[in-house]
């Protein structure tokens, strides 16, 4: 039984990560934190020449959100939502 993941709540999380990154709110909550992380994996928010590979984006993403001070459970989920994008961007 797959657990229903309250993205409200995980967005909140994600943007604590983030300080200064700016996230539309015209959307709803679950589109708003996929187009987020896809835009983070793909590096856009960087110069292109300094752009680093979405493998690369991948790790220090997962590393944030582990050296990060969420609890245990929204770190899981917010590696499981890093693991769909990085499969859709594949």
């Amino acid at each position: 039984m797959k657990k229903e993941i309250n993205f409200n709540h995980l967005l909140i999380e994600y943007r604590t990560l983030w300080n200064n990154r700016l996230l539309s709110a015209d959307e709803e909550a679950e589109q708003i934190l996929k187009t987020a992380i896809e835009r983070e994996l793909k590096d856009e928010n960087a110069h292109p020449r300094v752009r680093k590979s979405i493998h690369e984006k991948f790790y220090f993403a997962v590393k944030r959100v582990m050296d990060s001070h969420l609890a245990e459970s929204d770190k899981q989920l917010l590696i499981l939502v890093h693991l769909e994008m990085m499969e859709k961007i594949k």
